[in-house]
């Protein structure tokens, strides 16, 4: 038998808390109830104490202040997870979640790790409800399955949890503390590959009191919501559990700093050239990535990615290709194991020192990599991935370009935030090796044992990045 707990967050509920505790108790379920008081000042928590007499299985917490509906939720689950419950019911106590519902959730939470109440799969589910009420609610829906793509019901509070399959650490990723929590949560849940079950409910108008959501509140939401779809499009990373990186070796120093740089770009400050940069980079750069390699490299070739970054643009690529991914930034290998998890292996190292024997790759490829070194270590760069690489493989580079559009409009932007603004902001590392031509690609490939093969530059990425294509000799 589960472990079950009922958690109810209050405030200002003075009139609601006795009549739930009766309900919950006339249902005669094996479960505790928690009920957790933000300091109301209608006097909530003293009631609840009083209750608790009454009822044995109730367990009263007061916070100070009001911390948010939000807080008050991770502060349950928290709690439910101190101690040992299988099974979290949550809900709010205005009755306009009903008590009697709980055993029908409880049992069809048995096929998910998550089961939600949904006012959206039958007609007339909210009855009594006034227009302006409805028109929120679907607004909310509207916009969480269109910007999230989450097409549950993903603002309400009535849910099952499956604590025993759902890693604790998951919750730790949730940063909302208001009423935004609730589809923070469940796009967090929904990005870690948690299962989301909806159970139809209809919700009718409050019985009691009125709702504590003001249109401030509702405003504040609304921009959560578009902060959040901004940030999955620049770091969608950051709401994945961290997997292991693996064979990671504390010898290595990261004397370039990359991983502050990978670190800074979740930052609020980059996140306007982060989300322009991750739109081109999934609607331009990725295309042109897996259309290059798909030409270059039949299917089931063993590749070396050598100096991955995030590598948000290779997710496509797994399914064709065995790629092994390696970097010497720790925080940029954590994000490329996130957004890859079918990448055959993703290792920590130096591209100047490839823990790899000679000749066990076909092939080679960055992006956005070489153009970080001087001439002198780009000889090393090459040289290295020249021994890994078998004789007849390919090296491809995504090199960015001396005259491309790109390093024309970053200038601009570095020399208002630097110059005139005196802001001291860099959105990007200093490229010291951008490529000026074919020959100039030659003349660095050819020393360390590569032939050129093509070298495309032109209006398909706007002229931004070289595609550049080696054989190894």
């Amino acid at each position: 038998m589960a472990k079950t707990l009922i958690f109810i967050p209050t405030y200002n509920e003075g009139d609601n808390v006795g009549p739930m505790c009766k309900e919950l108790d006339a249902l005669g379920l094996d479960a505790d109830l928690v009920v957790l008081d933000d300091n109301s000042p209608d006097g909530t928590g003293a009631l609840l104490d009083e209750l608790s007499r009454i009822y044995p299985r109730l367990r009263v917490i007061h916070r100070t202040g009001v911390r948010g509906i939000g807080s008050a939720h991770l502060d349950g689950i928290a709690y439910a997870y101190d101690h040992g419950y299988d099974k979290l019911v949550t809900l709010d106590c205005d009755f306009t979640h009903s008590p009697r519902d709980i055993p029908m959730m409880l049992e069809r939470s048995a096929g998910a790790e998550v089961t939600v109440a949904s006012r959206y799969l039958e007609q007339d589910s909210l009855p009594g409800w006034s227009v302006f009420r409805k028109s929120l609610t679907r607004l909310g829906h509207f916009l969480t399955e269109n910007l999230l793509g989450i097409g549950n019901d993903a603002t309400g509070a009535f849910r099952v949890y499956d604590l025993r399959r759902i890693p604790r650490g998951i919750f730790e990723l949730v940063t909302a503390h208001g009423y935004a929590f609730f589809f923070q949560s469940l796009f967090i849940l929904h990005q870690n590959g948690l299962g989301i079950l909806d159970v139809p409910i209809r919700l009718p108008a409050r019985t009691y009191g009125h709702s504590k959501m003001s249109l401030r509140e509702v405003q504040r939401s609304v921009g959560q919501l578009v902060s959040l779809y901004a940030a999955t499009k620049t770091n969608p990373a950051q709401f994945v559990l961290p997997k292991p990186v693996g064979q990671v070796d504390p010898t290595l120093v990261d004397t370039q700093g990359w991983d502050e740089y990978w670190d800074k770009k979740s930052e609020k400050k980059a996140l306007a050239y982060e989300t322009i940069a991750a739109i081109y980079r999934n609607l331009v750069i990725r295309r042109r990535l897996e259309h290059a390699m798909r030409r270059e490299f039949a299917r089931g070739a063993r590749l070396l990615h050598a100096g991955c970054g995030s590598g948000q643009v290779d997710v496509g690529l797994h399914d064709h290709l065995s790629i092994t991914a390696v970097d010497i930034s720790l925080s940029a290998l954590r994000l490329y194991a996130q957004e890859n998890p079918h990448a055959h292996e993703v290792r920590h190292a130096s591209i100047f020192a490839l823990p790899f024997e000679d000749g066990v790759f076909d092939g080679a490829y960055n992006l956005g990599v070489v153009e970080h070194f001087s001439r002198e270590e780009l000889a090393r760069i090459f040289a290295e991935l020249h021994r890994v690489i078998r004789p007849g493989g390919k090296l491809l580079l995504f090199w960015p370009h001396a005259y491309a559009t790109s390093v024309r409009v970053l200038d601009s932007i570095h020399w208002v935030l630097n110059d005139v603004l005196q802001k001291e902001v860099r959105l990007h590392p200093h490229e010291v090796s951008l490529v000026h031509s074919k020959n100039e690609a030659r003349e660095i490939l050819e020393p360390a044992g590569f032939q050129l093969c093509s070298y495309d530059f032109g209006p398909k990425d706007f002229w931004v990045q070289a595609i550049v294509v080696a054989d190894r000799k």
